[in-house]
């Protein structure tokens, strides 16, 4: 079964974006491994102020995966790959794995990572940490997330400063 992978670049002070929801604080040196983990998905799933985010960047986000925004109020896509999905999040998510012969990588925001580590659905964490503090912002992890354990699965570090903590979901219980 695929696994639903949270690959996300953070500050160091927590923070994946500035309080106007803008990254340009972001690194756009290096490629930092993403090529290489679009490769392993088949889609991407986000919030609707995610989906928005990434609109701006390019003029066809996600090429070649399917891409589920989670959403109460975006008007239907004419873009076959865009699905906007609501729902109680665990059988959203269930059903689009289902499909999936690749992970799915869970894009953001904050309140919709906070649902999936609720619903604990993120199988792998792959945390980006920026050398840079923002002092305010969007949290990655939300005040009301709830505890949950992780075992280290290693690291690597960059020139430019940058971090990647990657970690897997553990079954329960306290990590090793």
């Amino acid at each position: 079964m695929s696994k639903v992978v949270l690959f996300i670049a953070t500050s160091l002070d927590g923070y994946i974006a500035s309080s106007d929801g803008t990254v340009d604080w972001l690194f756009h040196d290096a490629d930092y491994g993403y090529t290489e983990f679009m490769g392993s998905l088949d889609a991407v799933v986000m919030g609707r102020k995610t989906w928005q985010q990434a609109r701006t960047f390019e003029a066809v986000p996600f090429a070649g995966k399917q891409v589920f925004v989670f959403s109460r109020t975006l008007p239907p896509s004419s873009d076959e790959r865009i699905h906007h999905v609501e729902g109680e999040v665990g059988a959203v998510v269930a059903a689009i794995r289902q499909k999936l012969h690749r992970d799915l990588w869970l894009v953001g925001g904050g309140e919709l990572i906070w649902q999936f580590i609720s619903h604990r659905l993120i199988d792998e964490f792959r945390l980006f940490v920026h050398p840079i503090i923002l002092g305010e912002g969007v949290p990655l992890f939300l005040h009301h997330s709830e505890r949950t354990n992780l075992a280290f699965e290693g690291n690597q570090s960059f020139p430019s400063g940058l971090v990647e903590l990657r970690y897997r979901l553990t079954q329960g219980g306290p990590t090793p």
